[in-house]
């Protein structure tokens, strides 16, 4: 023996990664210098930069049969209930493997199911990119429908005591 691995043994090897969806995320997340934690053996917690959003954070849970994304986007509207769920759904109609939902608060999130054999390290890539895509161009439409009174409100106090106005410009 020459002190190289016998290729079966590297075959078995890589085969069992592309088999393992804990071993293809926890690639990923590590090759593209992600925060996340990975607390429990099944769920990684990613945080994702934003622009008009400044994180997203998005949960990726193994099951036994599917990978299930989870991303909180927006809390429960104020406001125009009706206007942003018309906006979400419209939204819906073309988006890539995951869809915009309301939990039994109301809040909005990102969610979607991916099964088993189809996790690889591109598949991961199009759907965090998919999350952060959708959560952060929507963030600025959804607080316009669902929290223009608040932000009205915000504005008139902080121009009453000459704070900043630098977030709320867009």
């Amino acid at each position: 023996m020459t002190g190289r691995l016998p290729s079966k043994v590297i075959q078995d090897y890589v085969w069992q990664r592309m088999l393992d969806p804990a071993a293809v995320i926890d690639d990923f997340l590590q090759s593209h210098d992600l925060d996340y934690d990975h607390n429990t053996e099944n769920t990684y917690l990613i945080t994702l930069p934003g622009e008009a959003k400044q994180q997203t954070h998005c949960a990726l849970i193994i099951g036994d049969h599917s990978l299930s994304i989870n991303a909180f986007v927006i809390r429960k509207p104020d406001e125009n209930k009706e206007k942003v769920y018309e906006y979400l759904l419209n939204k819906n109609a073309s988006m890539y493997s995951i869809a915009f939902a309301i939990n039994e608060l109301g809040d909005i999130y990102l969610v979607g199911r991916l099964p088993l054999p189809a996790v690889n390290e591109q598949e991961i890539d199009r759907i965090l990119g998919a999350v952060l895509q959708y959560a952060d161009s929507s963030f600025n439409p959804l607080l316009e429908l669902g929290f223009s009174s608040a932000i009205r409100r915000e504005w008139a106090w902080r121009v009453s005591r000459g704070e900043s106005l630098a977030n709320l410009k867009a």
